[in-house]
């Protein structure tokens, strides 16, 4: 039997992009071995490093080497270069779109509008992207649809961690009322940190040096990051129609770590929970700091760890933890969208 080739364009190759690349490379051979597939990177495009198009496919570990040495992609031997991330879209012959630029949760740009212009040109689309699946979830929900193509984002929820294919998929059928967890491993290192008697301050520099936070943190500790990924819950798993802005915030910057210490002491752990429940048939969204008993579930989940608790009609507390941040980790949840495309739509 003749191999399937599936054809991918990659739309930024920073830390997820390269943890993606790493990951089909690892996985390249069950592909072929289980599912008869020859998934193949023909496009790359990055601002920083460069772009290439290769029709016959790209060697990716060449890529690799080329910008880990701190090259640019356009050192590649074949191919089109110079191309923009859009011209990349419009120009490359591709099957999938895989979009991993950085997060906006204010205007969802650029992945907005390299999504839409995919999904508009009838090409299936992958993301780990936040911004515009928090932002605009049902206007590009309906213009996949319209299209027969698939957009699916299982890496914008705890990285490679299934959480939203289990809630949307593997729970299909039963009634999802509350879904809430710890949604962001640099606020719960952070915490970690501070029940061991470091300040906030201390914390969040330990946590820039180790790589768990940004140089500008807010989007973190600001409770930024965790309200869109409550508003992607809200909207892709229990049917609301919420942005980011619309979920109830506070970060973790007031907290004290004789806060802290204190509540440990009480029998209890400061988390940063984001909670999704429905309630007088309307869809509600916080992300706000909890003591929660040393017995509850999440209490046990410590240092850069995600989890997440999910109410549901049948089947009571379903509890799921795993890693929430990192490049392959975040990489194998796009290998595996773009798997439940190929399975979906060409085999």
């Amino acid at each position: 039997m003749p191999m399937n080739v599936l054809r991918v364009a990659v739309i930024g190759f920073g830390v997820v992009g390269r943890g993606f690349a790493k990951a089909l490379l690892r996985r390249r051979r069950t592909l072929a071995e289980e599912f008869n597939l020859n998934l193949e990177v023909v496009a790359i495009s990055d601002l920083k490093w460069g772009s290439v198009y290769d029709e016959d496919g790209l060697d990716l570990e060449r890529c690799l080497s080329i910008v880990e040495s701190g090259g640019s992609l356009e050192d590649y031997p074949s191919g089109v270069k110079g191309l923009s991330s859009l011209e990349t879209i419009r120009e490359a012959e591709y099957d999938v779109m895989v979009e991993l630029t950085p997060t906006n949760v204010e205007t969802g740009e650029p992945g907005l509008t390299h999504i839409a212009e995919a999904l508009r040109m009838g090409r299936h689309v992958v993301t780990t992207n936040k911004g515009p699946i928090s932002l605009a979830y049902w206007d590009l929900t309906e213009m996949a649809e319209e299209r027969g193509v698939s957009l699916r984002f299982e890496g914008t929820v705890m990285s490679g961690t299934p959480v939203l294919s289990l809630l949307r998929e593997g729970l299909g059928g039963d009634l999802v009322e509350e879904v809430y967890g710890i949604l962001n491993g640099t606020n719960n290192f952070i915490l970690t940190q501070m029940e061991a008697g470091k300040s906030f301050e201390e914390a969040l520099r330990e946590a820039q040096r180790l790589g768990y936070a940004e140089a500008d943190p807010t989007m973190d500790v600001e409770g930024w990051d965790a309200a869109a990924k409550a508003a992607i819950i809200a909207n892709a798993v229990m049917g609301g129609r919420m942005k980011p802005q619309d979920v109830r915030r506070e970060g973790i910057t007031g907290v004290t770590s004789e806060e802290v210490v204190k509540a440990v002491r009480e029998g209890k752990r400061v988390k940063h929970v984001a909670r999704v429940w429905r309630e007088g048939g309307r869809v509600y969204a916080s992300v706000a700091v909890e003591k929660l008993p040393l017995s509850h579930p999440l209490s046990t989940v410590t240092g850069v760890k995600n989890a997440l608790v999910a109410r549901t009609e049948n089947l009571g507390e379903v509890f799921v933890t795993g890693p929430g941040a990192g490049g392959v980790e975040t990489g194998q949840a796009v290998l595996s969208d773009v798997l439940a495309i190929y399975r979906l739509h060409y085999r």
